[in-house]
């Protein structure tokens, strides 16, 4: 209080804002100029200025009558840059530098904070500046005096050439065809610094009329800078409450602004969301959320908003897929964008990420493979879009986040129609794009498409295998009293046959028994797949008793067929593991538990019409025997017979060929010119189980 009243208020002045040069006015900073250089000289004075660059070039007179300018030195620099000639063209005319130019550049960047201020009556006056130049002096003349130099040395140089070159000398001409710009490439043409010399060079210069101080022109723009009216509704800016006045004489500090926590960038609180437009509401929770079932989507919207205004914004920013609401490929990434990881533009992380929405559409489960071989993108784009909207099970895939919504299905069946009908658009632009097969395109059955998938518990699927054991055990109990019955008859007849019946010992087999120890946990304590009970079915001497062998041959051989006929060539290492794996598809107390060798399965492999492949592995390969056994399929009735046994009669011959060596081969024995897709497909339908 006591330095208060030690300095009190002596006056008070009002401030005005002058608007009538506001985005006009400049302020120009001159370098301290010369005794010899007026600015009042009008007469040899020019200006002119770039509006969009803010540059302005001034032409000063230089007073050549003062006692302080060096005529010998002026006239010196006139000589080198203009010549001893003089016309239109000359920098100095009158063989004298007697101006010198100025050229300015942005002192700052922003000038929002500066204002010219004038004083007058009482009363001070303010007008916002445009921006502020800073004037340097230009030296271009040098420039020009050294172009000067080059060209007489030039000329010199050229005057002693001989008689002898007075004929044209023949010159190479080298001609460049331009291919076309790419987006990216023109992107980085444009950001370059020679595009953005080039853009401003091109600006005009546009002339300018220098008015001097005590002009009457220059009197009457002089008038601008004071306010041309001092009501209430020309100084607005300038009226301020208490509150707003003490915050700007006082502003917060920025350890109290630091205090205060901050939320990201990309966040919005509910509060400040339902300030915005319905649309944008809709468009900023779905790019967050990316999948959303419609009645959360509702519910984040607040209480009493229309739903019929909400499915007509979400289908602007989402498709439907099961159900739910995705939000679209250019949504996430708009136009002009890249992949952080790859930097793939925007336009194929769209097709691939549309792709992965289409396939959920078909079915609950997507493989990764599938979709990177498809889509051909790097993995982890690939995995950005599952995460997107699905959710990573071992050894299954990836299967959609959220359960079907049948309730929204059923109350808008317009709205899914209208979906539908964008889907079969954004197939056949999926189609083109990938070269997709049709089979792969091809929407699954109605009844698939109809019925939506459920998801089945552990505890449900062993109660419905539960239900089926009880359900198929009378069958069972019946089939089992009849095998036991046939046997028990069956050993009577051979017990009354025994004398007669003369026993050929076979010669104990080299190769043992096929394994199937991987599968006896299948067989629910069985042996072999039999109840005990029907010990009496064990092959004696590897022959099966009575009429069980018939029984087992034609399951054998039934197995052997149809294998061989969905894959023509086979080990016996890879027909084995099939074998294991359809016993363990097989009911308890089947005829082929009874055991099958490895020599029974070859010898019916063989009785099939399946020959042996020998194909020359080198000595030092790592395969096992079985693996080093081929079997194939020498005629199935198909288009590819012939050429199948042509590829068989290669690799009995060598185990590694080239491409272009099974061609000629094909085109010498078919007599057709078969181009290299169609070799790819005779590979791969002859061999698809080994290579």
């Amino acid at each position: 209080m006591a330095n208060e009243e030690d300095d009190p208020i002596i006056q008070e002045i009002d401030v005005f804002l002058a608007r009538s040069l506001l985005e006009k006015l400049y302020l120009f900073q001159y370098p301290i100029r010369p005794a010899s250089m007026t600015y009042d000289d009008v007469t040899h004075l020019s200006a002119k200025i770039k509006p969009k660059q803010q540059k302005v070039e001034l032409e000063m007179a230089i007073d050549t009558l003062n006692p302080n300018y060096c005529r010998s030195k002026g006239e010196q620099i006139a000589l080198n840059v203009d010549g001893t000639c003089t016309d239109e063209t000359s920098t100095y005319s009158s063989k004298l530098m007697d101006k010198q130019t100025f050229c300015s550049s942005q002192a700052a960047s922003n000038v929002s904070r500066y204002a010219a201020a004038v004083y007058k009556k009482g009363e001070l006056h303010l007008t916002p500046l445009h921006g502020i130049l800073q004037l340097r002096p230009s030296f271009t003349y040098l420039d020009k005096a050294d172009a000067k130099h080059r060209e007489r040395e030039a000329a010199n140089e050229g005057g002693d050439s001989s008689q002898d070159e007075a004929e044209d000398d023949v010159k190479q001409i080298t001609v460049r065809f331009s291919r076309p710009e790419t987006e990216q490439a023109r992107q980085r043409r444009v950001q370059s610094y020679e595009f953005l010399q080039k853009r401003q060079a091109e600006e005009h210069w546009v002339h300018l009329h220098y008015y001097g101080l005590k002009d009457s022109r220059s009197e009457h723009e002089r008038q601008y800078l004071f306010s041309q009216g001092h009501g209430l509704a020309e100084n607005t800016e300038l009226i301020k409450s208490p509150s707003e006045y003490l915050m700007m004489l006082m502003p917060p500090s920025v350890e109290e602004e630091n205090d205060k926590p901050m939320a990201p960038s990309n966040v919005l609180s509910m509060a400040q969301l339902r300030t915005l437009p319905l649309a944008d509401q809709i468009k900023i929770l779905m790019k967050n959320v990316k999948v959303m079932p419609f009645a959360n989507l509702l519910s984040l919207l607040g209480p009493g908003t229309d739903a019929t205004a909400v499915l007509r914004c979400v289908q602007q920013v989402a498709l439907l897929v099961q159900g739910n609401w995705v939000v679209k490929s250019d949504v996430l990434y708009p136009k002009d964008t890249s992949s952080p990881h790859s930097g793939v533009p925007a336009e194929v992380l769209c097709r691939g990420r549309d792709f992965v929405m289409w396939k959920f559409t078909q079915d609950r489960w997507v493989v990764r493979k599938e979709v990177a071989a498809v889509t051909k993108l790097c993995p982890e784009d690939v995995k950005d879009f599952l995460e997107h909207m699905s959710v990573a099970r071992i050894n299954k895939g990836w299967e959609f986040m959220l359960p079907y919504d049948e309730d929204f299905v059923k109350k808008h069946p317009d709205i899914v129609q209208r979906q539908q009908m964008l889907w079969m658009g954004i197939q056949a632009k999926l189609e083109k794009v990938y070269n997709l097969l049709k089979d792969h395109l091809a929407p699954k059955k109605q009844e698939a498409q109809s019925a939506h998938p459920l998801l089945v518990s552990g505890e449900q699927r062993v109660n419905m295998a539960k239900a089926k054991v009880k359900q198929n055990y009378g069958q069972l109990e019946k089939e089992f009293q009849k095998q036991k019955a046939e046997m028990k008859s069956n050993d009577a007849s051979a017990k009354t046959d025994i004398p007669n019946i003369c026993i050929k010992e076979e010669p104990v087999s080299v190769e043992e028994p096929m394994d199937t120890s991987a599968h006896e946990g299948l067989n629910n304590g069985l042996v072999n797949g039999l109840h005990p009970a029907q010990a009496s079915m064990d092959p004696v001497n590897g022959h099966l008793p009575g009429g069980c062998i018939d029984r087992v041959a034609q399951e054998l051989k039934a197995f052997v067929s149809s294998t061989f006929k969905k894959q023509f060539v086979l080990t016996l290492s890879e027909l084995k593991r099939l074998f294991n794996l359809h016993l363990a598809s097989l009911p308890p107390g089947h005829t082929l538990f009874s055991g099958i060798s490895d020599k029974m399965l070859q010898d019916m492999v063989l009785d099939t019409g399946c020959k042996q492949i020998l194909v020359p592995f080198p000595p030092q390969t790592a395969a096992s025997p079985d693996e080093l056994k081929v079997y194939a399929l020498w005629e199935a009735g198909d288009t590819y017979d012939q050429h199948r046994q042509v590829l068989l009669e290669i690799f009995s011959k060598n185990y590694r060929v080239r491409r272009n060596v099974i061609q000629n081969q094909l085109s010498q024995e078919c007599g057709e010119d078969l181009n290299k897709q169609e070799v790819d497909r005779v590979l791969k339908v002859s061999f698809c189980s080994l290579w």
